[in-house]
């Protein structure tokens, strides 16, 4: 983040003056930190995506192919067609600006096209100009406008600067999904091969070696291994993790964000340790996978097509292990995927027949609004256990901890989990402060680098759309002394912290299982001395 402006002179320079011109006047202008590289033609060609050639977006010539605009048209009519809900919001919206002011970027930018209004206007205007018999006669009298390279560019610029976080639908009064424009508009731009790097490569390593990173199977259980030692050192207890068991009971899948980036390592160890006490105390039988080693799915910000690929990966191991039923760790987009997408994409016919709903062997409780999914989210899971006092927990041990809770955009409002991450939250630290209404559950702020946006060079554009929730962690971080900000999402875990050190440096960013692994005293532990962390636990420091 060397380049980027002092927090206060990026600030500063948010202008919120309307340009003088009408929008259609205004030519793109594709700024450094605030676009992502684009995509390697290799990981378009693996994914045997069309059009794979090499491009920079910076140069005026991106190397469109001579039937570029039929190309589009095409994809737009395909699209219109099949999808009723996009035919849809390209109708209805009659620009109220309800949802105007509600964007993370606009706020942060103060660039009206990052208003979620004016950025679907983007493509609206050319189904507008282009499809409708209105539009192709009287043009922009009625919002329409004819497709050229400059245009494409700008959907390109803008459509990779929303992060698809929803938060604007909550606020539309004609319940216009405006990241579902945003998927189709990415889609769209795919067809002339001109995605991102930052989501095409990992998309790329998730089809090659069943995660986004790359990891190879070997790999992946050498850094467990040495989670595994590391929580041995703190607690004197080794987790002996099972890999492609046969027959397990439970599928665990995560992000591998979590195996290989802090704070998610943590995260990471703190799964170990709750299935390992699990495992000595009750006999819970779960299995990880170094094939399906990927919850998260990069294909969601590519294609319908993708998406589904990559979710089918997951039930195709449960399959292949037969397994009863799927456990998923900290994740945002895959549980967008599962529970908005996965039974129209691959539908319920798709699982193995010998899956079953799913019910916790240890409590009983039968988790019933997974019953067409098969797959709960280990929040849900860990509430049921802490509710039916299945864990032994010493709050004490997070008593340097005044923690307050990012509800992750897809979480949240992709499948509605407000209260689980907060039962298990204040299960396991004595302090715990919200941060304002208007600024979490349901309208919560995105953390400004979701659907692939989370890459090194748009670094500004992060920071600015990491303004509004970082604000709200200032305020409480000053009013009532919060110094931890808690998520269940890799994604997250990746983003708010550079975010948080650019805005609110005294606050730091975890994972709802490394506070529970804190928490959780096994029998026959030795004393603990830190955390996870390596860090002093309350008490410890002058020992």
């Amino acid at each position: 983040m060397s380049d980027l402006p002092r927090p206060e002179a990026l600030f500063a320079n948010i202008d919120y003056t309307p340009p003088k011109a009408d929008w259609m006047d205004v030519p793109v202008d594709i700024k450094p930190g605030r676009y992502c590289y684009a995509a390697n033609p290799e990981s378009v060609k693996y994914l045997d995506l069309p059009n794979a050639h090499k491009w920079n977006p910076l140069d005026d010539d991106w190397g469109l192919p001579a039937n570029w605009q039929e190309i589009i048209f095409n994809g737009l009519r395909e699209r219109l067609h099949k999808y009723r809900s996009f035919k849809i919001f390209m109708d209805i919206c009659v620009r109220c600006g309800a949802c105007a002011d509600k964007c993370h970027f606009f706020i942060g930018s103060g660039d009206p096209k990052n208003m979620p209004v004016l950025r679907a206007e983007l493509l609206r205007s050319v189904y507008r100009g282009e499809f409708t018999t209105f539009g192709k006669i009287m043009g922009r009298f009625v919002g329409g406008r004819k497709l050229t390279p400059d245009v494409l560019k700008e959907w390109w610029y803008y459509f990779f600067q929303c992060s698809e976080c929803r938060r604007c639908s909550v606020f539309c009064p004609y319940g216009i999904d405006t990241a579902e424009v945003t998927i189709i508009g990415r889609e769209l731009l795919n067809l002339l091969g001109l995605n991102i790097d930052w989501i095409a490569t990992p998309v790329a390593n998730c089809y090659r070696t069943g995660n986004h990173l790359g990891i190879q199977p070997h790999a992946l259980i050498d850094m467990i291994d040495f989670f595994c030692d590391d929580i041995e050192d703190i607690t004197g207890i080794r987790p002996e993790p099972s890999f492609n068991k046969k027959g397990a009971d439970i599928l665990f899948v995560t992000p591998s964000g979590d195996v290989f980036a802090d704070p998610g390592t943590y995260t990471c160890m703190g799964y170990l340790m709750l299935f390992e006490y699990l495992k000595r105390e009750y006999g819970l039988d779960v299995t990880w996978s170094t094939y399906a080693s990927e919850g998260g799915n990069f294909g969601f910000f590519t294609s319908h097509e993708t998406m589904k690929r990559l979710n089918s990966k997951m039930y195709m191991e449960a399959d292949r292990l037969g397994v009863k039923w799927i456990l998923g760790g900290e994740c945002g987009h895959m549980w967008r995927v599962v529970h908005q997408y996965m039974d129209t994409l691959n539908g319920p016919d798709f699982q193995a027949a010998r899956m079953e709903v799913p019910s916790n062997p240890i409590t009983g409780t039968v988790f019933k609004n997974a019953a067409s999914t098969k797959m709960v989210h280990i929040a849900e899971f860990t509430a049921d256990l802490i509710k039916h006092g299945k864990l032994n927990l010493d709050k004490k041990r997070n008593a340097n901890i005044h923690l307050t809770w990012h509800d992750s955009c897809n979480t949240a409002r992709g499948m509605g989990l407000l209260e689980e991450p907060r039962f298990v939250a204040k299960s396991v630290v004595e302090k715990f402060t919200d941060m304002p209404e208007g600024t979490i559950r349901e309208q919560t702020f995105c953390c400004g680098g979701g659907a692939g946006l989370n890459a090194g060079e748009n670094d500004e554009l992060r920071m600015m759309g990491g303004l509004p929730r970082a604000n709200a962690v200032k305020y409480v971080h000053e009013k009532h002394g919060v110094n931890m900000l808690g998520c269940v999402c890799a994604i997250d875990r990746a983003v708010l912290p550079n975010s948080m050190a650019y805005w609110v440096p005294e606050v730091s960013v975890c994972g709802l299982h490394e506070l529970v692994a804190n928490a959780l005293v096994f029998p026959g532990e030795k004393e603990r001395e830190t955390d996870l962390r390596g860090e002093d636990l309350p008490g410890m420091e002058d020992e």
